[in-house]
């Protein structure tokens, strides 16, 4: 009666099925696991002790930035030189542009160091002249995906669109800290920018996009489960009607 499920049609939707319903079941398995990851990760950063009230050590003692030195109070020493803009930075509410000054150590790299927040429209404040010490929040270079970067060129000169090491050794002569720090205590009129938590420690959108993945692979399996049942069903009528003459073979 069930012939119809050796011919070369039910042969090539017998193979779609065995190959696609282990293919969606291992997608949304691994989606789930992203999901449990990211929360594992959360209850972890939410464990440990606040990074900004430890004691403050040297830049290079912390590096690379991770999970665990993101957000550390970090000390360099040296001179400021370039400074620039990094545009298109809201603070609470309000858009403005990051004041980046170089700080050149006395290792010979320069790190980033975020002096402030300046509102839109005003122009930044030069640099302190002279050797100075800086304290300020450890953070991770940006990327195109960090939170607040907004990528895109014909920036003018003097503006940057993200902090990081790759996009900086672009326009200064020296080389570069992979990190960069948030001043504690701004001044000449900036106002401190908060460090941000480590990408990927909290449960944000993308954690939430990784379970609604799941659901969606899961889905897939069942609807290809669905539709082989409805065309076996279909074909297995036919064939009925056939044997009583209801339906004139093809």
């Amino acid at each position: 009666m069930y012939r119809f499920l050796v011919t070369p049609r039910w042969w090539g939707i017998n193979a779609f099925v065995l190959l696609a319903i282990p293919f969606c079941i291992f997608m949304g398995t691994w989606q789930l696991g992203r999901f449990e990851d990211r929360v594992s990760t959360h209850q972890a950063a939410q464990e440990r002790p606040d990074p900004g009230e430890r004691a403050a050590v040297a830049v290079q003692t912390l590096l690379p930035v991770d999970q665990e030195t993101s957000g550390r109070h970090a000390t360099a020493t040296g001179r400021y030189g370039d400074q620039f803009l990094v545009p298109d930075r809201v603070l609470d509410g309000r858009n403005g542009s990051y004041v980046l000054t170089m700080l050149r150590t006395d290792g010979g790299k320069a790190l980033p160091v975020v002096r402030g927040w300046l509102a839109e429209g005003r122009k930044a404040p030069a640099p302190p002249a002279g050797e100075v010490s800086v304290t300020g929040a450890l953070q991770a270079s940006e990327s195109v995906g960090s939170d607040g970067v907004r990528a895109g060129g014909g920036l003018p000169q003097g503006q940057l669109a993200m902090i990081s090491a790759a996009s900086l050794v672009n326009v200064v002569p020296y080389e570069v800290y992979d990190a960069w720090i948030t001043v504690t205590q701004a001044s000449d009129g900036l106002l401190p920018v908060p460090a941000a938590a480590p990408q990927n420690s909290g449960l944000d959108l993308k954690a939430f996009q990784n379970l609604g993945y799941t659901g969606e692979w899961f889905v897939f399996a069942g609807f290809v489960i669905f539709m082989w049942f409805r065309l076996f069903r279909r074909d297995a009528e036919a064939v009925k009607d056939r044997a009583l003459g209801l339906e004139t073979a093809a």
